[in-house]
């Protein structure tokens, strides 16, 4: 029972291959087991691929399920049609589309299972990838952020600047007025005379426009500071908002970048042996001898090609016999007198039609 499924899977005529040996039958079952195992690694490597695309099990094996199918369908089609041929030039170039359509089925096949094959270190590349992808990420917002807050911290630095200059003011009048009172510089004169009177109260009026400054400067500086807090707070928001992006970033195609940042000698190894499994059948085809299958195979080709031939032959000399046929009959009648006096009275009646017809027309026109 299993090799009969393995001879339909590897696409011989069954009714032939029954009448052949038991070798003849087994060569084929061996090329539909490995049509047919094929076709369960592409289901694997392809629910595993759509896996990681769809991230459920269920549509995955679905998929997985029609995509085995299609190749084990393309693969039983390769296989079926190669046929061995009288020379081997011939069959090499017969053989060449389909070898280049089994390269492209082992590519397919063989890249998802790499990736579950080197999924530890490919979830490094990716980790790696992610920490610059998020880095650089920050770093662009805050090139969003960073001139505002930078001029927000300049006119903070000014206003306090304008507060640490009236405080040096009030400061030395201050010194001013205390060395007049005590004699020692000004007037010289100890005591708190009018000129003492004059300085104090320009002290005076200074501290008082330095608490004014003090009180207006703290007010501009508190809303600054306001907008700065505000500022960092929406570059933060924004950071969390694109992270989850980030974090995402390990789709189909990001891992296919990240396995193509490892070693290519190992990828290579696993596509030439999938190449190797998929090549194998029409390798074998092409290095094997006419079989007893292929002989009874061409001889019933032929046999139908022989045929068709000979019916197409028969239909042309038929067709050119009947075409002479026709000939003949259709000039023996043109010669008799009957014909010719019955279609000369018609043609004179056609005529007379046609003239009273002209006359209508040419009344009607007047």
């Amino acid at each position: 029972m299993l090799k009969k499924f393995f001879i339909i899977c590897s696409g011989a005529d069954t009714d032939i291959l029954d009448t052949c040996s038991i070798g003849e039958q087994n060569k084929y079952a061996g090329v539909g087991a490995t049509v047919f195992f094929t076709a369960v690694m592409a289901f694997i490597a392809s629910s595993y691929a759509l896996y990681t695309v769809f991230d459920n099990l269920y549509t995955a094996i679905g998929f997985g399920f029609v995509w085995g199918l299609l190749i084990f369908n393309l693969d039983r089609f390769i296989v079926s049609t190669i046929k061995k041929r009288n020379n081997i030039i011939d069959e090499v170039v017969q053989a060449t589309p389909r070898i280049i359509l089994a390269v492209i089925i082992a590519v397919v096949i063989s890249k998802p299972l790499e990736l579950k094959i080197f999924q530890k270190e490919i979830d490094q590349v990716l980790l790696e990838q992610k920490n610059e992808l998020t880095l650089a990420n920050q770093v662009q917002i805050a090139e969003q952020y960073t001139p505002n807050i930078d001029a927000l911290e300049a006119n903070i630095t000014t206003l306090q600047n304008q507060v640490a200059t009236k405080e040096a003011e009030v400061n030395a009048l201050y010194d001013i007025y205390i060395t007049e009172a005590e004699g020692t510089a000004g007037t010289g004169l100890l005591g708190k005379g009018p000129v003492y009177e004059e300085k104090r109260e320009k002290h005076d009026a200074a501290l008082a426009e330095l608490q004014q400054l003090k009180a207006d400067n703290k007010a501009k500086i508190d809303a600054t500071e306001a907008q700065i807090a505000q500022l960092q707070s929406d570059y933060e928001s924004q950071v969390d908002t694109s992270q989850p992006i980030i974090d995402g970033f390990d789709g189909l195609m990001a891992r296919v970048n990240a396995l193509n940042e490892l070693p290519f000698l190992p990828s290579l190894f696993i596509f030439l042996l999938f190449l190797a499994i998929e090549t194998s059948p029409i390798i074998a085809k092409l290095l094997s001898p006419k079989g007893e299958y292929d002989f009874k195979l061409e001889d019933a080709e032929t046999a139908i090609k022989t045929w068709v031939e000979q019916k197409v032959s028969e239909r042309e000399i038929l067709l050119k016999t009947d075409l002479a046929l026709n000939n003949k009959i259709y000039n023996d009648i043109a010669e008799e007198d009957e014909l010719y006096n019955y279609k000369r009275q018609k043609a004179r009646e056609l005529m007379q039609l046609q003239a009273d017809a002209f006359f209508k027309n040419q009344k009607s026109a007047l």
